[in-house]
């Protein structure tokens, strides 16, 4: 049985940093592409970041150069760095798993590529 539980939201004030976690079991990390998506309230959830098996990671362009993805194999678990936070990246933060094995599914960002999802942790950025 595949679950991923994410972890790591809090309330930050704009300029802020965090590091969500997504600890996952019933598949490697390092053998599927894995993702992070987002839903904003009232808004439609977006792909934020997608890394393969390989570690090649594709990012939404509003979050390059501020949001970093990165895994740890022994740990079975992918965090999402998160810096330089704005008020417009208030959301609920999810992992899933790719259903197409190690790549990320092209176009990555479409949620329908992915089996298995966590149950989200709450990013507030607010002064």
């Amino acid at each position: 049985q595949v679950q991923l539980v994410e972890s790591g939201g809090d309330l930050v004030q704009p300029g802020g940093s965090l590091r969500l976690s997504c600890v996952v079991s019933g598949l490697a990390v390092d053998a599927y592409g894995i993702a992070w998506f987002r839903q904003a309230p009232g808004k439609e959830r977006e792909g934020v970041a997608c890394m393969a098996g390989s570690g090649r990671t594709y990012y939404k362009d509003s979050v390059r150069g501020r949001f970093t993805f990165h895994r740890e194999n022994h740990r079975n678990t992918v965090f999402l760095q998160l810096n330089s936070l704005k008020p417009e990246d208030t959301a609920i933060y999810y992992c899933a798993s790719s259903s197409f094995g190690s790549g990320c599914p092209a176009p990555w960002e479409t949620e329908r590529w992915y089996a298995h999802w966590g149950q989200g942790t709450q990013v507030t950025v607010s002064s």
